[in-house]
């Protein structure tokens, strides 16, 4: 029994790291929503990571383009390989978009995008309220899609390391799978204990 082919290194450091700081933007966004009285600190927080998600979506394609995924199991079903690729595109053009549409929205508004420090973005489009009104609504829709997404990616790892155990989570987790348990010699021809030399019949009397 051989182990299933893996994800490289920097693909799942990457793919992890990405997931918890998507997850805490998805949280921080609703706490934006919810606590006025929190909204700056918040919002001096989303920002940049925000950026970091951009960066780390870039370098997580590259790393893609020069290092192919494991390929599917053989046995599953049409249906289910396109939806995994369509979900993949999904994913990636939303961590791609988002920060994107972020960045464009402030631009509007002519709020600072700070990084670090005296760190700062400039300005990608000019300043309009309308626009900066237009693209508040699509990052909303954006955000919810992305949500959406993830459950279903999250389901679908679920249902291939619970269900299937075709080796397709293993393949992204972080721990090496364990390995198989060593096969056992049978005992004899028909799986009854071999019969003793006289030599042992003798020594055992």
């Amino acid at each position: 029994m051989t182990p299933s082919p893996r994800f490289t290194l920097p693909a799942r450091l990457l793919h992890w790291s990405m997931a918890v700081l998507i997850l805490a933007m998805l949280l921080i966004g609703v706490a934006m929503v919810t606590s006025l009285a929190d909204y700056h600190a918040l919002v001096s927080l989303h920002r940049p990571l925000g950026i970091l998600i951009l960066v780390l979506a870039l370098l997580r394609l590259a790393n893609r383009w020069r290092h192919a995924p494991p390929p599917l199991p053989a046995d599953l079903p049409l249906w289910q390989r396109r939806a995994a690729h369509a979900s993949h595109v999904a994913l990636y053009a939303l961590m791609l978009a988002m920060p994107l549409v972020g960045w464009a929205m402030l631009s509007a508004a002519r709020y600072p995008v700070a990084l670090a420090g005296p760190l700062v973005l400039p300005p990608i489009l000019p300043q309009s309220p309308m626009l900066y009104a237009g693209l508040r609504s699509v990052h909303t829709v954006l955000a919810y899609s992305l949500f959406g997404l993830i459950l279903a990616h999250l389901g679908a790892a679920l249902l291939h390391a619970l269900i299937r155990q075709d080796g397709v989570f293993s393949s992204m987790a972080s721990w090496r799978p364990s390995r198989p348990a060593p096969t056992l010699q049978p005992e004899g021809p028909t799986g009854a204990r071999p019969s003793r030399s006289p030599t042992e019949q003798q020594a055992r009397k």
